[in-house]
């Protein structure tokens, strides 16, 4: 129960609404692009209330290496450009998603296998959809 509770700890920040043309999306992007990231989307859940963040980034990569290369630089990148860091990252340890949470922005770097099994597009299929061709 207390990690149910916990989850109700984490707000969305309000105050800051992030946008496709924010810095730190665009900054998202550019560096999975960068790392050779595949089948790169973004989800715009912002009108959809039990959402607890604006935008969902989801990409997949081919291995384990292109996995940590992506989730590390999309870090280093965002620490750099945006001044922010993560405020949490999980997956690293099994190597078949990490996410990243910037509050408002949270990043799904997949494989192919756990991508497919957990079909976030469809999970969350009221939210727009758009595809981020490098």
């Amino acid at each position: 129960m207390n990690n149910l509770n916990a989850l109700n700890t984490r707000k969305k920040n309000t105050i800051v609404r992030v946008t496709r043309n924010s810095k730190i999306f665009k900054t998202i992007i550019h560096a999975i692009q960068e790392k050779k990231g595949e089948h790169i989307v973004s989800l715009d859940l912002r009108k959809i209330p039990e959402a607890v963040a604006d935008f969902f980034i989801i990409c997949q990569c081919s291995n384990t290496t292109q996995l940590r290369a992506i989730a590390d630089f999309i870090e280093t990148d965002v620490k750099e450009k945006c001044l922010e860091a993560a405020y949490k990252h999980e997956g690293r340890q099994g190597q078949q998603w990490i996410l990243i949470d910037y509050v408002n922005v949270v990043v799904h770097v997949m494989l192919p296998e756990p991508r497919k099994f957990y079909q976030l597009e469809e999970m969350w299929h009221d939210a727009p959809v758009m595809e981020h061709v490098g």
